[in-house]
């Protein structure tokens, strides 16, 4: 009884603050203080705000762009980690970007960016997002690949086979669900990034993401559309998860 008390009263500590964002943002009054009834204005409104609009097709843009070349890399990554000797020390490698804190991991790609004196923008928060990703992909694949039999493979390189057949044909679609989990994974966490892609912009419009946009708002307070528009982001993030959640239950139980 008591653990269960515990967990209700965790759930409310989590998602309290969320479910009160959501309630104000379909708050006539727009105050955070007074309930004043119901409106969906604030959405309507969000048609006009160009430069939140602007920021999410950025982070849209970034999101696509990193998803699609971690999903690559960190697949093609689980496939040649899980074909060698099993070692701690190569996973730890491999596994460090999610386990280092965001800022020192933004600090590192901007000193390196400084480093080779490459200009910031758009394309420099992608490429930040898919060293942030690619470890997460690596380790959804790698799951899945561990239930893989090996005898599948064997047999179809014993019937003539070519090493890219074998994966195109048999690893591959065996694959998919993990690698499907992990492309969803990446996206809801390189649409939801703020410190890593702040460390790597030049702070131009062309090169703000929405978590960049919403943080220089919340600044001067927070306002109606702002709540509406985290409401949106939210929700597509958590069904997001949900769906990646099912994709990755797939790829264990294959």
């Amino acid at each position: 009884m008591i653990f269960r008390w515990h967990l209700r009263l965790t759930y409310l500590f989590l998602y309290g603050p969320i479910a009160v964002l959501m309630v104000l943002s379909f708050n006539r009054s727009g105050l955070p203080t007074a309930w004043t009834g119901f409106t969906f204005d604030w959405y309507a409104k969000l048609t006009e705000a160009d430069a939140l609009l602007n920021a999410a097709w950025n982070t849209l843009i970034v999101a696509a762009a990193s998803t699609l070349l971690a999903t690559i890399i960190g697949t093609m990554l689980a496939v040649g980690a899980e074909s060698r000797r099993k070692s701690s020390a190569l996973d730890a490698l491999l596994f460090a970007p999610m386990i280092i804190p965001d800022i020192v991991l933004a600090i590192g790609l901007l000193s390196f960016y400084t480093l080779v004196q490459m200009t910031l923008g758009l394309h420099s928060i992608v490429l930040s997002h898919v060293v942030f990703n690619i470890a997460f992909v690596c380790a959804v694949v790698r799951t899945r690949m561990r239930q893989i039999d090996p005898a599948m493979l064997e047999a179809s390189r014993d019937l003539g086979a070519s090493e890219f057949t074998t994966f195109r044909r048999v690893l591959l679609p065996n694959l998919a669900p993990g690698v499907i989990a992990g492309a969803l994974l990446s996206f809801t966490l390189s649409v939801d990034e703020f410190i890593i892609a702040y460390f790597s912009s030049d702070n131009t419009p062309a090169a703000t993401t929405l978590p960049m946009q919403i943080f220089s708002m919340i600044r001067f307070g927070v306002t109606p559309e702002i709540n509406a528009m985290a409401t949106i982001v939210m929700l597509f993030s958590f069904t997001l998860v949900l769906i990646a959640q099912r994709a990755d239950r797939k790829a264990i139980t294959g």
